[in-house]
C-alpha cells in the first residue's frame, strides 16, 4: 500500500505538493509513483530561479524502468532544487516525502492550491490509475 499524507496536497500526475511556513511550496513524487517507477537512478532538475507554468516539465526521473517527466503542479519561481538528488536519486524511493523532495517553489499564487486533490481525492484517483 502506498503511502499517502494528510498535509500534502496531489496532482492527477503523482505530483505532491506541501505549504511551507513561509508560503514556499515543496515538490515530489507521491510514494506511488516512485514505487511504479522503480529504482531511480538519475534525476535531471531545472536551475534555481526559473519561472515555471502549472503542467510544465520541472525535472526528469530515470529509473532501472523508464524515464519519466515530471510536472509542475502551480505556476511559480524555483527557489530551491534538491541537490541531494544528484548524487543520491535513490532518495526519491526511500524517502519520496521527505529527503527526496525535488524543488522548492515560490507560487506564483497559493488559490491554485485548491485545485490539487487531497488525499482522499487522490487515493480514490490511484486506486482507478
Amino acid at each position: 500500500m502506498s503511502e499517502i499524507r494528510a498535509e500534502l496536497r496531489y496532482s492527477s500526475s503523482h505530483e505532491w505538493i506541501k505549504l511551507e511556513a513561509d508560503g514556499s511550496v515543496l515538490i515530489g513524487i507521491t510514494d506511488y509513483a516512485q514505487q511504479a517507477l522503480g529504482d531511480i537512478v538519475f534525476v535531471e532538475l531545472p536551475e534555481k530561479g526559473k519561472h515555471l507554468d502549472s503542467g510544465s516539465e520541472i525535472a526528469i526521473v530515470e529509473s532501472v524502468k523508464a524515464a519519466s517527466d515530471i510536472y509542475a503542479p502551480i505556476s511559480g519561481v524555483i527557489l530551491e532544487r534538491n541537490e541531494g538528488l544528484i548524487e543520491e536519486p535513490s532518495l526519491i524511493n526511500s524517502s519520496p516525502y521527505d529527503l527526496g523532495w525535488i524543488l522548492r517553489l515560490r507560487p506564483k499564487e497559493l488559490e491554485s492550491l485548491r485545485d490539487l486533490m487531497d488525499e482522499h481525492e487522490y487515493e480514490l484517483h490511484f486506486k482507478e490509475d
